[in-house]
């Protein structure tokens, strides 16, 4: 990585897109993926956030995290209220990182897999879906969460479109990252990836699955290009839990409408800062979910982040002339 001397200095305002990781492992999947990392900016008063700065596809990014040992929708509410006081050009935000998959027979979901919040129906793209009361009859979900803002969702029909006859670019960053930072080895793909039935629960004796039963894994066909992560498209569960068992995990993905995932932060920004939310599968939110996985699912998110903004013009770069650090 270039020097901090050497490093390209941009007023704040010349940042008009944010991504928001909440764990290390996703920030640092992000920073690692920058075409070119810039010189840090003070940050204006009362802005807490630390930041990571830089192009990614033509465009100005700023990068924020979580404070360390923070997670959930309030601590990432407060982050993203942070970004606007420093960088007043930010128009769009990005939630990136890491979810626990709910395979299905409507949804081929893998590890490594991408899943990037739409709309579907009368819900917008992420589902709240520990919001609302109890009542004899069952649970019944309260309130309503934005879609992704229409910058974002006009370029997707164009991107799956070119995806039906070509294959999409996420593999080749990560490699051209991990060639450019070989310290970055662990974010290589992983080789098992195990489905478990519903009932079959992890065997404690293991960490790792290697002593669970592979006559309780799940057959999936093969796929022609194993090796790269797909897109899926729908709906996000987003709680206040960590969801480590299939059955709830099933019970509550029906009940929502048929998630594709489940993460703890997008529901504390889609109202009030308003983003897309794009999740790297790194578990099925399972008895078997580990960590093996997650720095995979953080580059793959991160990437498919990166080509989602290739199919957007950046803002002419006549209106943020560069400034270099004498």
């Amino acid at each position: 990585m270039a020097s901090q001397q050497a490093k390209k200095r941009l007023p704040p305002s010349a940042y008009t897109v944010a991504f928001i990781c909440p764990l290390e492992v996703e920030m640092s999947a992000a920073r690692y993926m920058l075409d070119e990392e810039h010189h840090r900016l003070p940050t204006a008063d009362g802005d807490t956030n630390q930041y990571i700065l830089g192009e990614i596809s033509g465009h100005n990014i700023t990068i924020a995290s979580l404070p360390m040992g923070y997670q959930g929708a309030a601590p990432v509410a407060t982050v993203a209220s942070h970004i606007s006081r420093t960088f007043p050009s930010v128009i769009l935000r990005i939630l990136v990182g890491i979810g626990g998959g709910v395979p299905s027979q409507n949804a081929d979901i893998r590890l490594g897999d991408v899943v990037v919040s739409v709309p579907e129906g009368t819900l917008g793209g992420v589902v709240e879906y520990d919001l609302g009361k109890r009542t004899p009859t069952g649970f019944q979900r309260k309130g309503f969460l934005c879609p992704p803002p229409k910058e974002w969702l006009a370029v997707l029909p164009r991107m799956r479109s070119d995806h039906r006859v070509q294959r999409n670019n996420v593999s080749g960053y990560i490699s051209a990252m991990i060639s450019r930072f070989p310290e970055l080895k662990d974010y290589s793909r992983p080789e098992n990836d195990v489905l478990y039935r519903a009932d079959y629960h992890h065997n404690s004796e293991c960490k790792t699955c290697e002593k669970c039963s592979m006559e309780e894994a799940v057959v999936r066909c093969t796929r022609r290009h194993p090796n790269d992560p797909v897109i899926h498209y729908g709906l996000i569960a987003s709680g206040n839990q960590v969801i480590k068992d299939a059955i709830q995990r099933d019970e509550i993905s029906n009940m929502a409408g048929g998630v594709l995932c489940f993460e703890m932060e997008a529901a504390g920004l889609m109202n009030d800062f308003q983003c897309i939310v794009i999740r790297g599968i790194s578990d099925y939110a399972d008895s078997h979910k580990n960590d093996l996985w997650q720095p995979y699912a953080a580059a793959a998110a991160t990437g498919v982040a990166k080509e989602i903004l290739s199919y957007i013009d950046p803002p002419s770069s006549m209106l943020f002339p560069p400034v270099y650090k004498p």
